[in-house]
């Protein structure tokens, strides 16, 4: 034998041998004139993972899969033909209120013919070993169907050896990773790399989406260079991230099992290429993606606008956001207004009654379709319109949970060139600045009209002359939260006077960590310490939140803690305790070091630092932890030296998945009382104008402030006349949570994941100051109703089934303070309170199949008794003596 012979000879076995030793599998292929006929099992269920609900749904499916090579390249590309035979389908009813059907035992789904011919037109896929490069069928075949061929498709992308990919099947381009044992091959599919044709939305807050949790794992057994079976499993976790119980399951399992033996076959076609081969075949197929197309269903039993219009007489509508009947009705307008024409649209808002058109103005801001706006852009007069209805439209777009550029252009659009009420020209300049900030959440920054929305903001910031112009438009950077803005407030935090000093620093607090730059700690650093100037302690204070809430430094900390030795009592006492609580609730992994080094200054380290004790406060704790989610109350109380009070906020802070939320914040502020208490101000301190007022955040969009009273002569006319009462903050309906979302399973169905929440809120506050019984009381009532529609939809070319979850719950929450400073030291009361919370669950499951349906039904209700909560027990001694004090 030659010696080139025994070489090569070596050289193919050591190949093999390594081969084998990798555990890699010969190349796969199917031989000509050869029938492979494959047994093709599907199963789908669909769960409430919660208790009590009814039976989930589930189909089954079985086909047998004919496949043959047509023609084979000289590159070792097959081109396989593949064909559906015999299929029988089954779902499971539900278990109450079964129509058309048995309940309990599997029934049988008939196909129409229509479906039947299409399930049996041939696909064709150019394969190689195992490859699937190519995908050819009849392009204007039923979404479901196409999609279910892919799925069956999908289960012929293999490869014979290890390692780490990219595959596109049915779920789209996904990684994909593969072990290799004997005969065994074994995919793991990372669901979520999937990329597939865009569709749906969500909204920007993740603490209102969905939380997804997918699987998928498949075992291929391989012998003789054959594929002799596959088994597919795939599981996805749903659930609204706010409440993990509604979650919903969806499990899929696909097997394909060889049937042996094989039979004879067609034989192959002759062509020079594979286009000429599929030009020469009866179906004339043309190439398709692999990836599953995404199927909208048609829903027949939604209301229409046009039907509600045709009864508009005898419809009624619900106006008090508080209750949940309203919430509900809130969001079944936005179903109606996402699917109606604009002209219905228009003749709706025009023909309600003028109660009724706040509601409705909410509902078509929410919806967001491109009729629902041109509508609004048509009805929405700003020169004629009551200033209530203006000022609803605009709220309603800056609480929008996912806007859109267009809304952005209307709002512009209508505040431009216009001469407009103050009211609503602030309230839309900070509508401007949270759709600003919303949209390049979403990486819309690009947009012209998002450049156009921030040159607007800058250009009247640096026009404005009055210095209420200049706070609004601070205020409106602030609920941009775009790093850019950062150099300007800073310019003016600096260089300010007092109020637009505190404009930027509280602009500059809501800005996450990574965007708190040593450019902005420098800034800080020269305010509290008032390198350049002299600053009003709420500024100076300011400063310090910022530089103790964003990776504080040790020498920052000791810094502070020192520059309260030279403060005022209350200041001083204020300042320890934020210092204190920095460190427990944010920074807690630098405590230990920081106070090893504070405790090892002499200069703080000893009894006079902290023998000034006032009545000053700043504390934040806990008032619900569930398994999703964490709720804090935060509570701020400044005071003058004299025992009046000069600032309170207040904080509801959300805590879910890693996301935090300011949920509310409610700031009252009085200035200007210390000549009024006969105080000296301090060394360098402008002496403001006398004002209170109270300002307002709600889901991280800042409000316009509202003023309580503003000068001597009007806070004298508001306590002699009493024509206080309470203001109201916010009122209406928001929509939290839209979400949509595709998911493509393998076996080529279709899961549709639908999420809605409305918001009902009635919030007001209040401030009463007596002069004759030196007293203070401060007021906020929070009345709402929250309606969460959670629901999962399953899409096949057999059977349609919706699992659902209806969540609603009312509560109303009580935040007052009295400070009595007739006494001494000074009384204070805090009380923070919720009404009994009264609540209700629904989940049901409907299948559709044909002329064959059934719904199953279960709930529960329940509620939450009313509590107090405990805020410290200091508090609590001082609420028993004053509220017994008021009663005799």
């Amino acid at each position: 034998m030659k010696p080139q012979v025994l070489w090569g000879c070596f050289c193919l076995l050591c190949f093999s041998l390594l081969r084998a030793a990798k555990g890699d599998l010969q190349l796969l292929s199917f031989q000509p004139r050869t029938l492979y006929r494959y047994r093709y099992t599907l199963d789908v269920q669909l769960h409430h993972t919660s208790t009590p609900s009814p039976r989930g749904a589930r189909l089954q499916a079985e086909t047998l899969i004919h496949l043959h090579r047509l023609w084979r390249d000289r590159g070792g590309d097959e081109l396989l033909q593949v064909k559906i035979h015999d299929v029988k389908a089954q779902r499971h009813p539900g278990e109450e209120r079964s129509q058309n059907s048995a309940g309990g035992s599997p029934v049988e789904i008939a196909l129409s013919p229509e479906a039947q011919a299409e399930l049996q037109q041939p696909v064709f896929i150019s394969w190689n070993s195992g490859k699937v490069k190519a995908f050819y069928g009849n392009e204007a075949e039923n979404i479901l169907i196409s999609n279910l061929k892919r799925g069956i498709i999908s289960l012929f992308q293999l490869q014979p050896h290890a390692g780490t990919t990219v595959e596109e099947d049915a779920s789209g381009s996904c990684q994909v990773t593969y072990t290799v044992s004997n005969h065994s091959i074994t995919k793991t599919k990372d669901l979520l790399s999937c990329s597939k044709p865009k569709s749906g939305f969500t909204s920007i807050n993740k603490i209102f989406g969905v939380e997804w949790q997918p699987s998928s794992r498949s075992q291929y057994v391989v012998k003789d260079n054959l594929l002799q079976s596959v088994v597919a499993e795939e599981s996805h976790e749903v659930a609204p991230a706010l409440r993990s119980r509604s979650s919903i399951k969806i499990s899929s399992r696909q097997q394909l099992q060889l049937v042996s033996p094989a039979k004879p076959g067609p034989a192959e076609v002759s062509g020079q290429s594979l286009k000429d081969v599929l030009a020469g075949t009866e179906a004339q197929p043309q190439p398709l993606g692999m990836a599953s197309l995404p199927f909208r269903r048609v829903c027949t039993h939604c209301p229409s606008l046009r039907a509600f219009l045709k009864a508009f007489d005898r419809q009624r509508v619900q106006t008090d956001t508080s209750k949940v009947a309203a919430t509900w009705q809130f969001q079944r307008f936005i179903q109606m207004l996402r699917s109606a024409k604009k002209r219905d649209i228009l003749q709706l808002l025009r023909r309600a009654p003028e109660e009724t058109r706040p509601f409705l103005v909410e509902a078509a801001v929410a919806t967001q379709s491109v009729a629902s706006l041109a509508a609004l852009s048509d009805f929405l007069d700003f020169s004629k319109e009551p200033r209530s209805l203006l000022e609803k439209f605009l709220y309603a777009a800056a609480f929008s949970p996912r806007p859109s550029g267009q809304l952005l252009h209307l709002v512009l659009d209508k505040l431009d060139g216009k001469h407009l009420a103050p009211e609503i020209w602030e309230t839309g300049i900070v509508a401007v600045g949270s759709l600003v900030g919303k949209l390049c959440q979403q990486k819309l920054c690009g947009l012209q009209v998002v450049e156009r929305g921030v040159e607007t903001i800058l250009r009247g910031l640096r026009g404005a002359k009055e210095e209420p112009e200049v706070l609004i438009y601070l205020l409106a950077l602030g609920n941009t939260r775009l790093p850019e803005i950062i150099p300007t407030l800073l310019d003016h935090a600096e260089d300010g006077p007092t109020a637009v000093t505190a404009a930027a620093t509280t602009a500059l607090q809501r800005f996450p960590a990574p965007h708190v730059s040593s450019k902005v700690k420098r800034v800080m650093r020269r305010i509290f310490h008032q390198k350049r100037k002299n600053y009003d302690k709420t500024c100076r204070l300011a400063a310090a939140e910022i530089l103790l809430d964003n990776h504080p430094l040790p020498m920052d900390v000791i810094n502070i803690l020192l520059a309260t030795s030279e403060m005022e009592t209350e200041m001083a006492t204020f300042l320890l305790l934020k210092v204190q609580n920095s460190l427990r609730d944010h920074h807690h992994h630098l405590a230990k070091k920081i106070m090893k080094d504070i405790m090892g200054d002499p200069r703080i380290n000893n009894y006079n630092f902290f023998s000034k004790v006032g009545i000053s406060s700043s504390f934040s704790g806990p008032l619900t932890v569930t398994q999703d989610l964490a709720s804090t109350f935060g509570l701020d109380l400044l005071f003058l030296e004299g025992g009046f009070l000069r600032k309170s906020v207040s904080d509801f802070s959300l805590l879910s998945h890693g996301q935090r939320l300011r949920a509310a914040q409610v700031t009252f502020e009085a200035q200007g009382m210390e000549s009024m208490m006969g105080e000296n101000l301090s060394e360098g301190e402008e002496e403001p104008e006398l004002m209170a007022g109270m300002s307002a955040t709600f889901f991280d969009v800042q409000l316009r402030p509202v003023i309580f009273f503003q000068g001597y002569t009007d806070l004298m006319a508001k306590v002699l006349l009493n024509s206080g009462g309470p203001t109201s903050v916010v009122k209406g309906n928001l929509l939290l949570m839209d979400h949509h979302q595709v998911i493509p399973l393998q076996s080529g169905l279709q899961v549709t994941v639908k999420l809605q929440g409305g918001l009902g809120l009635d919030i007001s506050a209040d401030m009463d100051v007596s002069i004759w019984e030196q007293e203070l009381k401060t007021s906020v009532s929070a009345r709402g109703s929250l309606a969460m529609d959670f629901q999962a939809e399953l899409d096949s070319p057999f059977l349609q089934a919706t699992l659902r979850s209806q969540t609603e719950v009312e509560t109303s929450i009580h935040f007052d303070t009295k400070l009595r400073f007739s006494s001494s030291p000074v009384l204070m009361c805090l009380q923070l309170r919720e009404e009994q919370v009264p609540y209700r669950e629904v989940f049901t499951v409907s299948q559709s199949a044909g002329s064959q349906s059934s719904t199953a039904r279960k709930g529960r209700r329940g509620s939450v008794p009313a509590r107090e909560f405990a805020l410290h027990q200091t508090n609590s001694k001082v609420c028993n003596l004053l509220l017994t004090a008021e009663k005799e």
